[in-house]
């Protein structure tokens, strides 16, 4: 599991439900602020179509499982400290929400469309969720600023020894960000700026900080409490609203993923996570029946709950990652089984970065792969597609 999606939100939105719904963990979960202390993390899964079919195999997953065709391939979930506004100043739990978050490669932000809840959490009726939304971009953006400018002092000083480009500088101080020269000299740049600090106003700075926070924490927001009437008019609203295209806002309903779940593990649904739809199983009171309808209605109308689709959206969309299935070209099969692994790489993954993501020893001896579809030889500076099936040729 090489990835990290971290679920992000103030208190008491559901992000906890959301949580557990999607690796069926026990975290507690409750209407008050700061439910979730440390974070909690647990394997959640991305669904990948199956490349076995194809070749007429059955595959083997050494992880994860296959259900009727559709792979799902675990990744880490990290449900984050509670965040309130000034966290970036520490106020609340801010200096450990920073910190773990700062290990997730895509966030996911839950957000109570039902208006449920105030910007501190606490119960209320009516509340906007627009300014969720934008308290969670600006206390990140903050807190890029804030590390933004010790590189800018840093620059200043010249603590380097000697003379040097601002961008170097910069990437020093921010390389938890996973940044670099070349990506900050282009956000620089981009912004129609120059290369001397000197000439950039307060604004610029908060732009410079903005472009990187939103180039390097790539984020989902997460429409919550769907299945509620206020919460359909406030998201009717909002992705209407032109100011909020540069948001990917997916509806769902973390209490219905979860009540799906757990109605199929006790066998009174049959359900697979990110369907539009399920089966009733067996005899039920006319409560629970009552109930699951009005599931029914919801993932019908919205493609599904959501929570599996946030997930899939935030690793695939957003973060641009691409599953690729390790291969035979001339279909043997192995004492093990076929099809075993499905590996998540990154945006513009080549062969030979596949190679050294399965194992050290595959990358150094990479003589070249093998596209198992066409059968063609490909080098190892090749770029794959998601769902590629690769076959390696090594010395090793």
């Amino acid at each position: 599991m090489s990835y990290r999606i971290g679920l992000v939100g103030k208190p008491s939105v559901g992000k906890s439900t959301f949580f557990n719904a999607a690796t069926m963990n026990d975290v507690p979960e409750g209407a008050y602020p700061f439910t979730t202390i440390d974070p909690a993390i647990g394997e959640a899964y991305v669904r990948v179509p199956c490349a076995a079919p194809e070749f007429d195999e059955s595959c083997t997953p050494s992880v994860g499982f296959c259900d009727d065709g559709t792979r799902f391939v675990p990744v880490k979930l990290v449900d984050v400290a509670g965040l309130i506004p000034g966290a970036h100043e520490g106020k609340g739990l801010g200096n450990q929400f920073l910190t773990d978050l700062n290990e997730a490669d895509v966030l996911v932000h839950v957000v109570d469309f039902s208006g449920e809840t105030d910007i501190e959490g606490e119960p209320t009726e009516g509340h906007d969720p627009r300014e969720d939304i934008a308290f969670l971009e600006t206390e990140l953006d903050q807190w890029y600023l804030d590390v933004l400018k010790k590189g800018l002092d840093r620059y200043e000083s010249g603590y380097h020894g000697k003379a040097g480009d601002v961008e170097a500088d910069l990437a020093t101080q921010m390389d938890a960000f996973r940044t670099s020269e070349e990506e900050i000299k282009q956000v620089i740049l981009g912004l129609d700026l120059g290369l001397d600090p000197d000439t950039w106003s307060d604004e610029d700075e908060l732009a410079i900080a903005r472009e990187l926070r939103a180039r390097t924490k790539p984020m989902v927001i997460v429409a919550n409490k769907m299945d509620t009437e206020a919460a359909q008019e406030n998201y009717a609203e909002i992705t209407a609203d032109p100011d909020y295209d540069h948001l990917t806002i997916v509806p769902a309903s973390a209490h219905a993923e979860k009540a799906l779940k757990k109605a199929t593990e006790g066998g009174a649904v049959a359900y697979q996570a990110g369907d539009d739809a399920f089966t009733v199983e067996r005899e039920l009171s006319e409560e629970q029946r009552a109930g699951l309808e009005r599931i029914r209605e919801f993932v019908s109308e919205y493609g599904g709950t959501g929570v599996q689709q946030a997930l899939e959206t935030a690793l695939f969309d957003e973060l641009g990652a691409l599953a690729v299935f390790p291969g035979s070209a001339n279909g043997r099969a192995d004492s093990q089984g076929v099809f075993r692994d499905c590996f998540i790489l990154p945006e513009g993954a080549t062969t030979e970065a596949f190679a050294y993501h399965i194992h050290s020893d595959l990358g150094d001896g990479l003589l070249h792969g093998i596209d198992c579809r066409s059968g063609r030889q490909i080098g190892g500076d090749h770029e794959l597609a998601h769902r590629d099936v690769v076959e390696l040729v090594t010395t090793n």
